[in-house]
């Protein structure tokens, strides 16, 4: 099991609890209502009025009005195609790209549609087109997607190429991760799926009764599945930043039959250096797709991400933020993953530009020897709630929890960059989150 399946599972987050304390957020006007030769290649919480931030035990809260519709698409091959426009940036490539309109990225043949994977999928093919109208099927369809239009770009931009592996657990599910090591760009990129089920362990159970979800299993017993994508990517260039994503579904069911569901996630980026236009189109991409369904999404998961990526022992944070949110569940599921799908289909033209724009920069040792202090300083392995979780839990899979690590870093006794350095700006940066659009 991996990472964002630990996290689905681990409990919201301290720092939500934190900022909903804070400001007591509400939002309102939320709508109601295997193998590599396969390729083709070539909460928030329960159901009532008002959408708010919701601590650890609270119960939830979610609203009702008018949301605006629409989908946010991007595909990696758009921001290709767009890259090969003649005279136009790589910023104005990206947004060309995110406005993509009218096309529902569901349309077509499910077994079809698998060709274009990295590998098939966790669940047979057969049983996908079965359940094609559930959304725990219309949400494994995505992740893989994501996996494979994120890797695909990434290939793209650096020549190598995603070793692909497959793997199973006992328990029930499994999952593939894609990883690329040592490419001309890239010194690790990692994107990983998990489909997982089973039952819920007594711990997790206790953790998610203490979120405020009330279960009632059958003999004890919580049946649940899991499923998400989750990515971290380490250049090796330090004026190309790193950046994570990792979007899931929960999904249990209780004694009568009845289900809980909630979706979580979000896309954050790390730079090394501080690049005001690199930060300003990362987080316009991001806005424009949660606009799209609500325009206080933004702000509201862009405070929760500079608040969960907070290294407290180090007074800063992992970087310079994106968005955050967990335990949605509300107004309904459809419009639910349709936020979620708009935010998985940014991972593309918010990232890639930004990399292609950095490819030639050159860099000095001193560069380099700043870039692996600050990937010494570790949020996943001290902080991350799934990623403790996932290594505490029978069936995990270590390699792919721990595949968010670089393959080097540094650490460096009592380190402190000089006075109007660009590595003292950066730090400026991480220890007074600021808002870039």
């Amino acid at each position: 099991m991996t990472s964002f399946v630990a996290c689905a599972l681990s409990g919201t987050l301290r720092s939500g609890a934190r900022m909903c304390s804070a400001s007591s957020l509400r939002l309102v006007g939320l709508g109601s209502s295997a193998t590599r030769n396969f390729t083709a290649r070539g909460r928030w919480s329960s159901r009532v009025t008002g959408l708010r931030h919701v601590p650890p035990g609270s119960a939830g809260g979610v609203a009702s009005g008018r949301v605006r519709k629409g989908v946010f698409v991007a595909t990696g091959a758009a921001v290709l195609l767009g890259a090969a426009v003649a005279g136009v940036s790589h910023f104005q490539r990206a947004e060309m790209a995110t406005r993509v309109s009218g096309v529902d990225m569901e349309q077509g043949d499910i077994a079809e549609r698998c060709k274009s994977f990295m590998s098939p999928p966790v669940t047979d093919i057969e049983v996908l087109q079965r359940k094609s109208g559930d959304v725990s099927a219309r949400m494994e369809m995505l992740i893989m997607e994501t996996q494979a239009e994120f890797c695909k770009a990434l290939e793209e931009v650096d020549g190598g190429t995603f070793r692909v592996d497959r793997w199973n657990r006992e328990e029930g599910g499994g999952g593939i991760s894609c990883v690329m090591q040592d490419g001309k760009v890239f010194e690790k990129a990692g994107v990983n799926v998990s489909v997982v089920s089973g039952y819920l362990t007594e711990e997790a159970a206790r953790q998610m009764r203490s979120r405020g979800k009330n279960l009632k299993g059958k003999d004890g017993k919580l049946p649940f599945i899991a499923m998400g994508v989750s990515s971290v990517i380490h250049p090796k260039n330090p004026h190309i930043p790193t950046v994570h994503f990792n979007y899931r579904y929960f999904e249990i069911e209780e004694e009568d039959g009845s289900k809980q569901w909630w979706f979580g996630g979000g896309t954050d980026l790390t730079p090394v250096y501080i690049n005001e236009e690199d930060a300003v189109h990362f987080h316009s991409v991001l806005r424009e797709a949660c606009d799209k369904h609500h325009p206080r999404f933004y702000p509201a998961f862009k405070k929760w991400c500079d608040q969960y990526f907070y290294v407290r022992h180090r007074g800063e944070t992992r970087g310079i933020g994106g968005i955050f949110f967990d335990d949605l569940d509300s107004p309904n599921q459809e419009e639910v993953f349709r936020f979620v799908r708009s935010c998985a289909k940014t991972v593309v033209p918010c990232y890639v530009p930004i990399v292609r724009k950095h490819l030639n920069d050159t860099f000095t040792q001193e560069e380099k020897d700043w870039q692996q202090i600050r990937r010494g300083r570790q949020f996943n392995l001290v902080y991350d709630r799934g990623v403790k979780f996932g290594l505490a839990t029978p069936g995990s899979r270590i390699e792919s929890i721990l595949m968010s690590l670089p393959l080097t870093a540094r650490w460096e006794y009592m380190h402190e960059p000089a006075p109007g350095t660009k590595e003292a700006e950066m730090l400026e940066v991480l220890r007074s989150p600021k808002e870039w659009i």
